[in-house]
């Protein structure tokens, strides 16, 4: 056996496990956000990842739901490896670190914090803007294919999986949204329709005009929380001088930006 080469292959499945792992709120990587600082294989097989968000006060939730990802990605590598994952730079990452390292659930970590938060209520949230944003993308390239919208919405699974498109990102999309189709619905079969709405109901193709503008909105809310949150974190560990990994002035400056998760709420419904 080749140890470089043992090393090497592990490194790769590592990164794209992790690839795997999207921010909750944003339905991108957290790869690409630029959240993972380090992700390596240590030479007898464990596993360290390093992990930091855009400010000191990130949300609690998001931040559990982003660990919680990376926790499973890490139990789906072939080599079962041990690991130590570390959120670094955060008001509550002693206490997440901690919880996480224990298989603890959130309301276990923050107890009183918590509240009435249900953490699953908001994943399932989380799950349905990302299926309506990867719907989007791909109603929006059949319909520049020249298909007409009684073809885009009478398309079944089948002839969706056939469906050539060109570009790489188009493509990615579209293997997107079929994987967040079957979550949704596991059993659904080649026949079946590939566009319904998350409620399961058919598209009139009348209506899908209104309904792509009802997508858009969903989508152009996440892409802006997204630049936001790249820049926040940008500025914050490439512009500014940390101070034992507390907020400096600047960051409550940028937190009076509304309505942007990343940008500081406290842990809420």
């Amino acid at each position: 056996m080749n140890p470089a080469g043992t090393s090497s292959r592990r490194e790769m499945e590592l990164w794209l496990r992790l690839e795997e792992v999207n921010d909750p709120e944003l339905d991108e990587p957290i790869t690409s956000m630029g959240f993972v600082e380090r992700a390596e294989v240590i030479g007898d097989g464990r596993v360290a990842v390093d992990f930091r968000l855009p400010t000191y006060w990130c949300s609690p939730n998001f931040a559990f739901l982003m660990l919680d990802g990376i926790r499973q990605a890490l139990d789906a590598l072939s080599w079962s490896p041990a690991y130590q994952v570390r959120l670094h730079d955060h008001m509550f990452a002693e206490e997440v670190n901690r919880g996480i390292e224990e298989g603890k659930s959130f309301g276990q970590i923050f107890g009183e914090l918590a509240g009435d938060q249900d953490i699953e209520a908001l994943r399932q949230t989380f799950r349905m803007k990302a299926f309506k944003r990867r719907q989007e993308a791909m109603l929006a390239a059949l319909r520049q294919k020249r298909l007409t919208d009684d073809e885009i919405v009478g398309m079944d699974l089948s002839a969706y999986d056939a469906a050539s498109l060109q570009s790489a990102e188009v493509i990615s999309q579209k293997a997107r949204y079929r994987q967040a189709l079957i979550a949704r619905w596991p059993g659904r079969r080649l026949f079946e329709p590939a566009f319904v709405t998350w409620e399961g109901e058919r598209i009139p193709p009348a209506a899908l005009g209104a309904y792509l503008a009802e997508l858009r909105s969903v989508r152009i809310n996440m892409e802006f929380n997204g630049a936001l949150c790249r820049g926040l974190k940008g500025t914050r560990y490439k512009e500014l001088d940390l101070v034992d990994g507390e907020p400096t002035l600047v960051d409550f400056i940028l937190d009076r930006v509304p309505h942007v998760s990343c940008a500081g709420r406290r842990v809420q419904n």
